[in-house]
């Protein structure tokens, strides 16, 4: 039994680092620094984002391309590196990025993960072993002229800019989406609600522009986002003095990221505030948060006007996508919706998560941005989803129930609200009184009495009216029963 267990182990190797000597599989392509953050870190059993990992090898293939071209790395070795890095970022390797997001150190465990795997890889380019740290180096070659202090939050910017431009344009078309139903609902007149209760009639054409009206604004929110994180202290090394890294390279480095990840960036102006500051990722973030807000909101509304169908409000039908009850047959649930919700409750609290561990940075580094990072990147994959979802398998899908919406419409008092201006608010009142007396609809007893012709109720309905804003006097005149 002993035997057979021994049996399926993995073959080992032996590495060495700082503190001593570790066992590493011969089949990894990292090494000791993470073979102790998986020791020290088995938190979550999460792993880095792919977009993290991806801009991680682009910041280490635009330092490798930067000191190859100052001639501080020389080949054939930088060439491998440059190599290996394209695999990682393309995902060849990606699976040997394997410590655990939340972890001590100020992100120091990812950066040496990376680049071990990257001297791995560019160790077997060269014709050696994984293993082979002498042929290629993780710190002296893979890390040259870097710090985790300056790579890892330069990534992070990279991966959050990739995600925002991504966000930005799912954004436009939930907006277009909710713009095209306003124009198709703007003749299905319904009941506006306040506090839940019946308010003044409007179209639903009207209640999805508005809709659209608070995306649009996310959309400017989210441009807005990607100017916060254009500054990054890449070169910046520890503490953002750019001690142990060439001058040239400082001014050279960010310039060759820029064009290598395609997002827009530029070399912050004060290093030392860039590296201990990360109020960015805040403001960014309670933008999220506030997109966040909006998804919830109305997400929540379309949940609403949906109900039922029968039992419920039932003045909109959103696209089925799936069964809703394991014993209820038939029965669909506002699954989308429902969804979006849940992606905005967490984005709210990583935003708050998110502002705590920024506020606890200390001196010249924040410690907690294997946190921040972790959280940023969450709020923006899950934001990208719920708002290709909710637009794709929902929004884009919704039809009105017109004769619900009018329905609702003719049995409500509130209609009687709009001839306040006209007839007085005590005459309003003693129709009201009558109306619930006497079950009567609002439409059939103002013409009862006399109040309103058949022709001026329709009037007062039409979807020309409810778009109007406000009256004028011809208005007054034609409810006073005037020639207009």
């Amino acid at each position: 039994m002993n035997q057979a267990m021994d049996d399926t182990r993995p073959a080992m190797r032996r590495e060495e680092d700082s503190l001593g000597a570790v066992a590493v599989p011969v089949s990894a392509l990292w090494g000791a620094h993470t073979r102790r953050a998986l020791d020290n870190f088995p938190l979550s059993g999460q792993r880095i984002p792919v977009p993290f990992i991806r801009a991680l090898a682009l910041v280490k293939r635009a330092c490798a391309e930067t000191n190859i071209s100052l001639g501080y790395l020389e080949e054939p070795v930088g060439g491998a590196i440059v190599a290996a890095c394209d695999e990682l970022a393309d995902g060849t390797i990606a699976d040997h990025i394997v410590v655990d997001p939340f972890q001590g150190g100020a992100g120091t465990s990812t950066n040496m993960n990376v680049n071990e795997v990257i001297a791995g890889r560019a160790a077997e380019i060269l014709g050696g072993s994984r293993g082979d740290r002498q042929l290629v180096s993780p710190l002296d070659h893979v890390n040259l002229h870097q710090s985790t202090n300056d790579v890892y939050p330069t990534a992070l910017r990279v991966a959050a800019l990739s995600l925002l431009k991504e966000l930005e344009t799912e954004t436009g078309h939930l907006q277009q989406a909710f713009q095209i139903k306003e124009t198709e609902f703007s003749s299905v007149i319904k009941l506006g609600r306040t506090q839940m209760m019946d308010a003044l009639p409007m179209t639903l054409g009207m209640e999805f522009g508005a809709f659209g009206e608070a995306i649009a604004r996310d959309r400017w929110r989210v441009f807005k986002c990607r100017e916060r994180l254009k500054p990054v202290n890449l070169g910046g090394t520890a503490v953002g003095t750019g001690l142990g890294a060439p001058r040239a390279y400082i001014f050279k480095v960010v310039e060759r990221l820029k064009s290598l990840s395609g997002v827009v960036i530029a070399r912050s102006e004060n290093l030392v505030d860039a590296t201990q500051n990360l109020d960015a990722f805040v403001e960014v973030s309670g933008m999220l948060k506030a997109f966040a807000v909006n998804l919830v909101k109305i997400a929540s509304d379309l949940r609403l006007l949906s109900s039922g169908p029968k039992g419920g409000l039932g003045e909109i039908t959103l696209p089925a996508r799936q069964a809703g009850s394991s014993i209820m047959a038939g029965k669909v649930n506002p699954v989308i919706p429902e969804a979006v919700i849940q992606v905005g409750l967490r984005t709210m609290a990583n935003d708050q998560m998110i502002g705590a561990a920024a506020s606890m940075g200390q001196l010249d580094l924040n410690h907690l941005m294997p946190l921040i990072a972790h959280g940023l990147l969450e709020s923006l994959t899950l934001l990208v989803g719920a708002v290709r979802t909710f637009r794709t398998h929902c929004v884009a899908g919704i039809v009105p129930n017109v004769e619900t919406c009018l329905a609702h419409v003719a049995a409500s008092d509130t209609l009687l609200t709009v001839l306040v201006p006209f007839i007085g608010y005590d005459r309003v009142a003693d129709l009201m009184r009558k109306a619930q007396a006497t079950g009567k609809s609002v439409s059939d007893l103002v013409v009862d009495e006399g109040v309103l012709s058949a022709s001026q109720v329709q009037a007062l309905l039409s979807p020309k009216r409810m778009q109007k804003l406000g009256f004028d006097e011809r208005d007054h005149a034609f409810f006073k029963g005037e020639e207009r």
